[in-house]
Parts: structure tokens; sequence; C-alpha cells
């Protein structure tokens, strides 16, 4: 049983409170949350840290308020403000960091550490650790624990970037780069017409064949066993949280070259790198056998879908503001990814399969419909009933996958500037979480797996990260070829 605080009657009358956002509700159990590390170029100072934070962190109203059981409102959890003293909240370890024979694998344990520990529902919703450790790529890290009911990936993002600078410019905000918009046809033709009738029949009839299969997800389909898949009966995940920087440029490369989104290219070596992955772990069996057996997996993934309009990460004054089209909190939808699991001589058509299925689900309403069911269910049929549909949705799929959008430029945190940025999301009963961050010209890859089923999370990420070379040694050579002729 979770333990959550509870209202009594007469703090009722005096508290404000506010209910939480659908998505919260579903994310509101005690084991849903968000580890995420910063690495530092510099030594982090702890009281320009603290003071920091006092100045920017606590004035975010999520991160000053805390979840109660309200018993008027049939035991539904809401927010309630508090008041907050930074110092409880940032941990400094005393460790003898000079005795630390491998900084990597001290840091990985300790960041796996504090992911296997429930959040602690009687106070706000995170905890900060600071270590001034060097590793591979920083010289001290902070290791952030916020709860996923607080906010989704977009809003912690534009959090970072209302509480950082320029590196290049210590008074300045950052600025990302404005989405690109696409012209508007102002002439209107026949064929224009006729044109958007198709795209709406085109859009009616996939949207209802996606939530006609996701409402067998929800009910009874489920992805067939497989070494990555977990068991959402079992109840005991052992995670491990380990995350590798590759660079930007050569996703990039991929993305140019083939005409298509950066997400379609993290989501094809995905497919490739899970594919080589499970091509290693039936052994005994011939290759022709293996290929078989893969193509008779059924393996989907659970993909965050951000739901605002803008596409361009907001100043946190924006997504605060009442009435911003940019919404602060959990404002995604999920759809339900089939994975090209194959062993395929051409490693172009894991990129290429990714982009004809996300363009088939951009064409469909599945990640607003499944906004809309966990809306619907929460009014009419309460919190548990939410938190059911997202256990049957994450417990029938074999992983979760997002993106997220880092600063196109280097910025500093109070001063510290940051080499990169990792988070993995603990989002459901799936022994395997993938996320991917960008931040300048790195992006950064995040594995959470449950060790119990998936004990060497180093070779898939090893995996993944071997498949991008492959389909950019693909690009170059296809690159090569055409230059040619």
């Amino acid at each position: 049983m979770e333990k959550k605080n509870f209202l009594e009657r007469d703090d009722l009358e005096t508290m404000s409170m506010e209910p939480l956002s659908p998505m919260s509700q579903m994310l509101s159990s005690p084991n849903l949350f968000i580890v995420i590390t910063f690495g530092f170029k510099t030594k982090c100072n702890p009281s320009t840290f603290v003071e920091g934070f006092k100045t920017t962190l606590i004035n975010a109203p999520r991160f000053s308020s805390k979840m109660v059981i309200n018993y008027k409102k049939n035991g539904e959890p809401v927010w309630i403000p508090v008041s907050i003293r930074v110092e409880d909240h940032v941990t400094v370890p005393d460790l003898d960091y000079p005795n630390i024979e491998n900084p990597d694998q001290f840091l990985e344990d300790y960041t796996s550490r504090i992911a296997n520990i429930p959040m602690d529902m009687s106070k706000p919703l995170r905890e900060l650790h600071l270590l001034n450790i060097k590793t591979s790529n920083a010289e001290s890290v902070l290791l952030a624990k916020i709860h996923h009911s607080v906010g989704d990936g977009m809003s912690l993002m534009s959090l970072l970037l209302a509480c950082s600078r320029k590196t290049s410019d210590p008074s300045a905000l950052i600025s990302n780069s404005p989405a690109t918009k696409k012209p508007v046809k102002s002439m209107i033709s026949a064929w224009w017409l006729i044109a958007g009738l198709w795209f709406m029949i085109r859009v009616t009839f996939t949207t209802l064949v996606e939530f006609f299969k996701l409402m067998l997800t929800t009910c009874f389909l489920r992805d067939t066993e497989n070494p990555l898949m977990g068991n959402p009966e079992d109840g005991t995940q052992s995670w491990k949280v380990i995350h590798r920087i590759i660079s930007f440029d050569d996703v990039k490369l991929v993305k140019n070259t083939m005409n298509m989104k950066v997400n379609d290219v993290l989501l094809g070596m995905t497919q490739a790198g899970l594919s080589r992955y499970l091509t290693t772990k039936y052994d005994g069996y011939t290759m022709a056998q293996k290929k078989k057996i893969l193509e008779k997996i059924r393996f989907r993934g659970a993909v965050a879908i951000n739901l605002r309009p803008a596409t361009n990460i907001e100043d946190l004054a924006n997504m605060m503001t009442k009435g911003s089209k940019c919404r602060w909190g959990n404002f995604i939808g999920t759809i339900i990814f089939p994975l090209w699991i194959k062993s395929e001589n051409d490693p172009l058509e894991y990129v290429r399969r990714a982009k004809a299925t996300m363009d088939r689900k951009k064409i469909s309403l599945e990640a607003f419909l499944f906004y809309g069911i966990i809306k619907f269910t929460l009014n009419f049929l309460g919190g548990k009933s939410v938190e059911a549909f997202g256990k049957r949705i994450f417990g029938n799929t074999s992983l979760a996958f997002s993106n997220v959008k880092g600063p196109d430029e280097e910025i500093s945190l109070f001063g510290h500037p940051i080499s990169y940025v990792a988070g993995s999301a603990l989002v459901g009963s799936q022994a395997l979480n993938i996320h991917f961050i960008s931040y300048v010209n790195k992006i950064i890859i995040n594995l959470a797996v449950d060790t119990t089923t998936i004990p060497d999370p180093h070779q898939l990420c090893d995996e993944i990260v071997e498949a991008l070379k492959i389909i950019k040694s693909g690009v170059q050579e296809k690159r090569s070829h055409n230059m040619e002729v």
C-alpha cells in the first residue's frame, strides 16, 4: 500500500489546493520519478547552489508544494503550498574522493542507488545531490531526483533554461532557435480542396485504426515474451541508470542526408541497436533461425509525445503564465510505437521504417486520444482507474521512449558551466526506459533498466551506439555513390 499524506477536515478550510492534471494523476505513484544528472566543467560550490535555488527553484509552485490526499474528493491527491528550507533538500555527501578508484562507476552506482529508493511523498517531491567528483565528462555533478507528477521533460528543461545563463554572456538568458513554420497557401483551388478532403479522410481512418490498437493493448494485447520484456506482475525492480554521450553531428548527418527528423534517426538507431542486442540473446540458434525468431516478435514502445502547440522551448515565466499556450506540468500523450526488430542487411532500412511509422502516427490523433482517455477516466472513474489504465499500457509494452531537445548553446547554472545533461524517467513496469537529451553538439543516450531482466545494460548501450556508426557509414557510402553518379 502506498504511503500518502491525508488532509484533516480543519486543514481543508484554510489551505489553497490545486488538483493534479490527468497525466500527473496517472504518474502519482512514489516509484515514478525522473533522475537528472548535470555535469559541470568546474568544481561546484554548494553554498552558491543553495543561494541560487532560493531565488529560482522554490519560486516555481510545484517545487514549493507537496502532494496530499483530499478525502472530500474521493481520496484524490491535490497540491498544497508549504514553506521550504532549501538546505533540507540539498545533500552534499562527505566522500573520500581521492580514494575513489573508478569515479565513473561510483557515479553510476550512486545514481542507481537513488533510483531504487521510492520518493518520500511527505515533503516537496524533489531532492538534490551535489558531488565534487571528477569523471570522464565532468569536474563535478549535480543529481536531481524529481517526481514525475511535478512536470514532464519539456517543463523541466524550461525550468533549467530559466535558472541558467549563457556561458558566453553570464547576464543573458538562453534563447532557443525558433521553430520553423511552414508557409501557408493563400490560394484556394479545387485541387487544394480535394487534397484537404483526402487528408481529413486519412486522418479519420488512421485515428480509428490506432485507437482500436490502443484499446486492444489496454485490454489484452501484450508484446511477445522477449529478453527485454519485464514482468509487471513481479512487483520488484532493481534499477540501473547509465548514460552515454555521442556526437549530435553524426545524427544530423543522417537526418539531413535522408531528409527526416532527429527523432526519426533516434528511433531508427534504437531499432537497429535493439535488433543487434536481441540477436546475441538466442544462443544455440543459427543465424537463419535467429532471423525467424526476430521476425515473429511483437515489440512495441510507449513513446511520449509533447502536446503543446509550440515546439520550441519556452521560458519558465511563459509556461507558468495563466493562459499560456505552452503549459507547465505533464501535458503529454503516449503512442504505441511498433519497433522494427529485424536482422536487416541494409542498416538504413531501420531509419526508413522509423520515419514511415512515425509519419503514420503523426497523421493520427492517437496521442491526443490517449490524453483524452486519461482525462475522461479521471473525471468519471477516479484516480485509481487512471493508474490502472497506465499500468495496463506500460505493462503490455516492452519499453518507454522519449526525446527532449536541449539548448543549442552552452549554458551555466549559477555560474557553473554545464558540460552535459543526462536524465532517465522511471515511468512504468517496463524493464527498459530509453531517453535521449540533446545539449549543444552532444546527444546523451540514457538507459534505465531493470537488472533482474536486463543484467547487461552497457552491452545494450554499446549496440545502440554501434548501430548509429553503421547507419552513418551507410549514409556516407550513399552520399559518395550519389556524388559519383
